[in-house]
């Protein structure tokens, strides 16, 4: 049964309804409702920018179909709720991969354009908007409008990373990337600290796809050591072993959650040691190299009742010490983070005017939700990244303020002129409140 929550759990929403589209070609007269509407796909957003508290969302699951392939030129058209999964079971076998892929398959294609999602290649591909060629949008005139990087552009350039607010994305065209087959050459290197990060992100550009787990509880002489992980596309079968489901699955939430400060301790401890030698390199299957968690069915129950937060923000390219100040405050806290990830962002615009990535270093931590102590060490987090000149993703964010969403994205006045004033969520409320 579909739940209409963020992947965070965080923070409740109450719709009024839920609308199903079924159909491309009839779908709902949106001028008839009488509340603020927002799209929804699979609600994989960890915060509130998949969710409309008080108003109704429009399911576009529905949306699945594909429409068009070329294998010639890698050209794919579909409707906007086909997830990345099916994008990639119909591809690969044909030699192609998607430009750009987020950690979970489990995203929709309206949603990978509406978040501009980015991925381990963001230093060679970008964003996922960069690849994106056409969309048709329906606005709430039911009025269609063909959006393009040539046709009606200001609207495309709101639609990228907009979050579902400029109108509703009915399908969309994009440029696949052409691989030698369903493996991947990867290479994992244990490193000490931030200094040894920052070495090897320099040799980014030799490798298709690189990104960093880092112990986020680690101090002093250890603050910032990890695993840095690197890999290329390689020959080899064009099929996986892959069924595409997961091959365990967390069946009820518990009260407390079973993520504490004790057991991310232990369990990063453990993880950073495993590997014996500081160099690893071995070819592999894609699924497990890209979507680690998918193999876990509902892994954010883990969190329990109250749910999680994931931060992730970018600070500016030369900002080693900001991130080392942020690991500091977040390894003193008496917050609870797990999972963190670093990476380097290129220099590869997106045409979003909401996007988030930029040229810098980007660091994500999910953090279990204990209340206002958990959001109070988010808001002295925000404050390092405004002083670093960077922001904070709007797709993960459930909390952060209205300056600061002013201050991370100074084009948020052109983006506003562009959103329907039909569509609305509890980010957007949040984040224009005066």
């Amino acid at each position: 049964m579909q739940t209409y929550q963020s992947w965070g759990r965080y923070p409740p929403a109450a719709h009024t309804r839920v609308l199903p589209i079924r159909w491309r070609t009839d779908p709902i007269r949106l001028s008839d409702l009488s509340e603020s509407v927002l799209p929804f796909a699979y609600g994989r957003s960890y915060g509130d920018s998949c969710l409309n508290n008080g108003g109704a969302l429009l399911d576009v699951s529905g949306l699945g179909r594909f429409i068009a392939f070329d294998e010639s030129t890698g050209v794919l058209r579909c409707e906007t709720g086909v997830t990345l999964a099916e994008v990639l079971s119909l591809a690969v076998p044909r030699g192609w991969f998607l430009p750009v892929v987020p950690g979970t398959k489990w995203v929709s294609i309206g949603g990978a354009i509406a978040n501009d999602i980015h991925g381990k290649n963001h230093h060679r591909a970008g964003t996922f908007g960069a690849h994106v060629t056409c969309l048709e949008l329906l606005r709430s005139t039911g009025e269609r409008i063909l959006c393009s990087p040539e046709r009606n552009v200001e609207l495309f350039r709101a639609t990228i990373g907009g979050l579902g607010l400029t109108g509703l994305i009915l399908w969309a065209e994009l440029r696949l990337k052409r691989i030698p087959g369903a493996q991947i050459a990867m290479e994992r290197i244990r490193f000490s600290g931030l200094r040894d990060f920052a070495q090897l992100s320099t040799e980014d550009q030799e490798f298709e796809y690189t990104v960093a787990w880092i112990d986020c509880l680690a101090r002093g002489r250890r603050l910032g050591r990890g695993l840095f992980l690197r890999g290329d596309h390689a020959p080899g079968p064009s099929r996986t072993s892959s069924r595409g489901k997961s091959r365990i699955t967390i069946p009820a939430t518990l009260p407390s959650g079973l993520v504490n400060r004790a057991t991310t301790t232990v369990f990063n401890g453990l993880y950073y040691r495993a590997q014996v030698r500081t160099r690893q390199r071995k070819t592999g299957e894609y699924e497990p190299f890209f979507f680690p968690l998918d193999g876990i069915g509902a892994w954010n129950r883990l969190y329990g009742r109250r749910g999680f937060l994931q931060y992730q923000c970018v600070t500016a390219n030369e900002s080693e010490g900001a991130v080392a100040e942020l690991l500091d405050q977040v390894a003193r806290s008496s917050e609870i983070p797990s999972l963190a990830v670093l990476k380097r962002f290129g220099t590869v615009r997106s045409p979003g005017l909401l996007s988030f990535p930029r040229p810098g270093i980007t660091l994500a931590i999910d953090f279990a939700m204990r209340g206002a102590t958990t959001l109070a060490l988010l808001d002295r987090l925000d404050q390092v990244v405004a002083a670093a000149q960077g922001a904070v993703y709007p797709a993960k964010d459930a909390r952060m303020s209205a300056a600061n969403f002013r201050r991370f994205f100074p084009h948020w006045q052109s983006f506003a002129s562009q959103v329907d004033p039909k569509f609305s969520s509890s980010f957007w409320r949040r984040v224009t409140a005066a």
